[in-house]
């Protein structure tokens, strides 16, 4: 901080101008008003940028949050959210403790970005009923909202919507203009002045912010009871669940686009879960770390925690200096900005790298995406982790074969009864009655050997199905000979009775050589079916 406390400063400065409209549309959004958004990202931004795991990061109300807890609010009532907020933050600081911060990284690549998209597109929707002045049905999924409301817009064909319409276009043809001139003039922050300007001065009859606090509210302990627990345990733990990803997901971003140092995610998951929890007590919102926030945090130039410390602190001088104006701010300029943010949202470049990639990854993508915004967010995550897990899976097995190999050295007669399997990949529970019938099949001489040295992986299943093997070919009368179990897998092989299916203990080899030789000297003295009977040596 003594290096970059100027960069720091100002990069605060624009987080705080980028962050004022957001934290008031996702407060809005995610009903429980704007004033909750505004608090949250004052007391949550302060909070986890002095506990978090990252320099850089900036927290406060998402839009994924927000469409968690839209929801949570039509079914508990608003009421409710503090307490949400604080029993999701102490399962973030459990979370902590029990080291789960390393949990982003099962997450793939594909899941991330459908999710991502997913959001986007809930978000841009819940903004279309507020744009044609609709109010939605409480608890309606948002493509089903926001397809009834433009059809109620367009039978009624009332002022208002005309209004709320334009109010939304300006801020939009604002946002995209700046950004066009400059990416760092702050276009969401001038489009709803214009916008507020322009319905005061034409006295528009469209719905606004509405009052706000001109101070902070003192803080108290939500009403929190056994009861309650158990009523809003379920709620508390899926906003704990997308609160500990997104904000893990962030700080992995984070810690690619810049040095910012070296990212504590079970930190991250300690500092999150105070700012919920302090939140949740100023009658806030559960927060999380913020993707967009925090990627302007880096770009403006923050490298420690001071920037997100600042950003805060011109939020808290909003609450108590701008808070008359701020409420005149029309509820269609809040949702234009989200409709812009949305947009961008969705990384294109990523979203074409996987449909080229692999039609698997495409599948998991779209899967995730759809169920996002079709269903529920945590579910999204979950079916995208275990459809990716299939395939990733699935892909290891087609990889994993026996193939026969010549013997080495020269031939001599009697090779022909001796059959070589090299056994590469992974030997689990997906691929080993596969690779394991191509020997079965093939094994129609007096001796085979395995060659192990090449198996990747073994499982229980796989060790277990080798076993099985031995066993069925011996009792044909085929001599099997094992070379190669690494070190890694002979603990395994042995409980799991590979190694005591075997005929004799000096049928194992460490040496390819050595398991070739006695395999012909048994061919060589006819050790078929009679040297079954026979001992071995």
């Amino acid at each position: 901080m003594r290096r970059s406390w100027k960069a720091d400063i100002a990069a605060g400065i624009t987080v705080g101008i980028v962050a004022l409209p957001l934290a008031l549309a996702f407060g809005v959004t995610s009903g429980v008003g704007a004033a909750a958004g505004l608090v949250t990202a004052v007391i949550a931004g302060f909070v986890a940028a002095v506990f978090g795991g990252s320099h850089v990061q900036v927290s406060g109300p998402t839009g994924a949050m927000a469409v968690v807890l839209a929801p949570i609010v039509a079914m508990y009532g608003a009421a409710t959210v503090g307490t949400i907020a604080l029993i999701a933050g102490v399962i973030l600081v459990v979370g902590s403790a029990l080291r789960l911060g390393q949990i982003v990284n099962l997450i793939p690549w594909p899941v991330i970005e459908g999710f991502t998209a997913g959001i986007a597109i809930i978000i841009f929707l819940q903004q279309v009923p507020a744009a044609v002045a609709v109010t939605p049905e409480v608890g309606q999924n948002a493509a089903v909202a926001a397809g009834l409301s433009v059809t109620e817009a367009a039978r009624s064909g009332s002022s208002e919507a005309l209004w709320t319409l334009g109010i939304a276009a300006v801020v939009v043809l604002a946002m995209v203009v700046s950004r066009r001139i400059h990416p760092s003039i702050p276009g969401s922050l001038i489009g709803v002045l214009a916008a507020t300007v322009l319905a005061e001065w034409a006295g528009a009859p469209i719905a606004r912010i509405g009052a706000l606090p001109d101070a902070l509210p003192a803080p108290a302990l939500p009403p929190v009871s056994v009861e309650s627990i158990g009523t809003l345990l379920t709620a508390a733990l899926t906003v704990a669940a997308l609160a500990g990803i997104e904000s893990l997901l962030s700080i992995k971003v984070a810690a690619g686009m810049a040095d910012t140092g070296i990212p504590e995610p079970n930190r991250e998951l300690f500092g999150q879960g105070l700012a919920s929890i302090a939140a949740g007590m100023f009658g806030g919102m559960p927060a999380t770390g913020a993707i967009a926030r925090t990627a302007v945090n880096i770009n403006a130039g923050g490298r420690s925690r001071l920037a997100a410390m600042i950003h805060a602190a011109l939020l808290l001088a909003v609450v108590y200096l701008l808070a008359p104006a701020v409420s005149l701010i029309p509820l269609a300029a809040l949702g234009g900005v989200l409709m812009v943010v949305t947009v961008g949202m969705i990384d294109l470049h990523a979203a074409r790298a996987i449909f080229t990639s692999s039609r698997s990854g495409a599948f998991v993508y779209l899967l995730t995406a759809v169920v996002t915004v079709s269903f529920d967010l945590i579910e999204a995550v979950e079916i995208g982790v275990v459809v990716a897990a299939f395939f990733a899976l699935r892909a290891v097995a087609m990889n994993s074969a026996a193939r026969r190999e010549q013997l080495p050295g020269v031939a001599q007669p009697g090779d022909e009864r001796i059959a070589l399997y090299r056994l590469d990949g992974s030997i689990f529970f997906g691929a080993a009655d596969r690779v394991l019938d191509q020997v079965h099949e093939g094994s129609g001489g007096e001796v085979v050997i395995l060659r192990m040295s090449q198996v990747s992986f073994l499982d229980a299943t796989g060790a277990r199905k080798l076993a099985d093997l031995v066993t069925t070919l011996e009792r044909r009368g085929v001599t099997v000979l094992v070379k190669g179990v690494r070190d890694v897998h002979l603990t395994l092989a042995t409980r799991a009775g590979l190694i005591g299916s075997l005929r004799h203990p000096n049928h194992l080899f460490d040496d390819l050589d050595a398991a070739t030789a006695h395999a012909r000297s048994h061919v060589a003295r006819g050790g078929g079916a009679s040297a079954a009977r026979a001992p071995d040596g």
